[in-house]
């Protein structure tokens, strides 16, 4: 029997397996209740074509006895959550769910469970990592994981084009999918005569309220034919992939606007290849990147590089990038530095905070560039604040500083008004006072033609 230290936090619901940690490396243990459907979705190849069209997670079996097998899911960097999506990343993770189901259906199988939390970005792309959430498929039956699709995917979507893509963060607090009758009651009323939304959310919505708990008994009697399902399914799919938002957001152009030349541009872009090559790191994350500019110029030295931004647009173009170019070895997500994603779910514990899995990753460096003025003057975070919480998960650190007199920093001293003089601290010596709390200073080199200076810090 594993012991309980060992299971993974997340891996309490379903009683077809559990996830464990055997030492760094993460096992899924399958139960005997689950042994016909994982015996026949392997002898029938359907694991095997999944996994080779880079649509669920390889694994390898690691043992099996007449008590448990166990297989062991091909590494992951690093998981993000459906709440650190860019909107496109959104779309393509929930018709990666229907393209999973759709061929399952075709193969005599269902996903019995379509959570937004069954797919992360791996290599450059979504892919489905709950190897246990097949079932047999029953003749005439409904796809049971429809609501649950409805409430992940396809409400968070339609409320984000309506609403921007902040609605995503709904799914910190709704673990279990945003309710329908709430997605409904902040749709506008025009939504009403668009065939696909009234039937899928808003009659969704009624027949909810109408049953009230009869409502589960009634949907598990319904029947649907198979034709009659992929219909929906291709009618979900064809309405998602040409869905748009339009957002305006205040960084996503970020680099058409800067404060210093060209020059300035390129030689920023080479100090900081030199000193990421000089420390032989293999990963790194760029807090604050925008659209991954400055992590391409060391792409081609790592095996894994992390962007986050706040700004969703210009994740979304990061990862067009990304997947223009190949990268499979770049992932971009959505982060606010003044407000990192939380543990949530049960105890706090199902769904990891932005630190500790920061902590795990464990980058070998860290960047944070034209980031510390607005941390500390927009977000009122004191400089050894700051460096405390890059100090957690960082083990150097590439920081650029922004002098008093660079225009950024004026333009949001301006914006403090009557406040102005108690930020009379943000100066360079205060700044190198704050992190050398945490950090070793190894080298600060300024950037010509601008205000601004590029920080190597390495970790006391």
């Amino acid at each position: 029997m594993t012991p309980k230290s060992k299971i993974h936090q997340a891996s309490f619901r379903d009683p077809s397996g559990y996830m464990i940690h055997d030492g760094e490396v993460l096992r899924r243990v399958i139960n005997p209740i689950y042994f016909p459907q994982y015996k026949k979705l392997k002898s029938s190849g359907f694991f095997d074509t999944l996994i080779k069209k880079g649509l669920l997670i390889s694994h390898e079996e690691t043992s099996v006895s007449e008590s448990e097998i166990v297989i062991t899911p091909e590494k992951i960097p690093f998981i993000t959550n459906p709440y650190e999506w860019s909107f496109e990343q959104f779309k393509h993770a929930a018709l990666l769910t229907l393209q999973i189901q759709k061929y399952a259906l075709s193969k005599g199988f269902i996903l019995k469970d379509a959570s937004a939390y069954n797919v992360t970005f791996h290599k450059g792309k979504p892919i489905f990592i709950d190897t246990l959430s097949f079932d047999f498929y029953e003749e005439n039956t409904p796809w049971r994981a429809y609501k649950q699709f409805i409430t992940h995917f396809f409400g968070p979507l339609i409320l984000a084009k309506y609403h921007g893509t902040d609605i995503f963060k709904m799914l910190q607090t709704h673990i279990d999918g945003i309710p329908v009758k709430l997605i409904a009651s902040l749709l506008p009323k025009k939504t009403k005569f668009s065939s696909t939304l009234f039937t899928n959310i808003h009659l969704l919505a009624k027949m909810e309220s109408k049953h009230s708990e009869d409502y589960k008994a009634e949907t598990k009697k319904a029947k649907l034919s198979k034709k009659a399902q992929n219909n929906i399914l291709e009618s979900l799919f064809g309405y998602i992939k040409d869905l748009k938002v339009q957002e305006a957001t205040e960084w996503g152009n970020y680099y058409a606007k800067t404060n210093y030349d060209a020059l300035a541009f390129e030689g920023k872009k080479q100090l900081i290849r030199e000193w990421v090559i000089d420390s032989k790191a293999k990963t790194l994350i760029d807090v604050g990147g925008n659209d991954g500019t400055f992590a391409r110029t060391v792409i081609d030295q790592l095996d894994h590089v992390m962007v986050t931004d706040i700004d969703s647009n210009a994740v979304d173009d990061n990862y067009y990038q990304s997947q223009q170019h190949k990268e499979h070895n770049m992932l971009p997500f959505v982060c606010d530095v003044l407000q990192p994603a939380p543990g949530i779910g049960f105890n706090n514990t199902e769904r990891s905070s932005l630190i500790q899995r920061l902590v795990e990753y464990r980058p070998d460096v860290t960047m944070a560039l034209a980031l510390i003025h607005h941390v500390t003057l927009s977000g009122n975070v004191p400089f050894e604040k700051s460096a405390e919480f890059f100090a957690q998960f960082s083990d150097r650190l590439i920081i650029e500083f922004p002098k008093r007199t660079d225009s950024w920093v004026t333009s949001l001293l301006v914006r403090k008004r009557e406040f102005i003089n108690h930020f009379d601290f943000y100066n360079q010596e205060n700044f190198e006072d704050g992190y050398q709390q945490y950090f070793q200073i190894e080298k600060k080199q300024p950037i010509d033609g601008t205000e601004r200076v590029l920080y190597l810090m390495k970790r006391k």
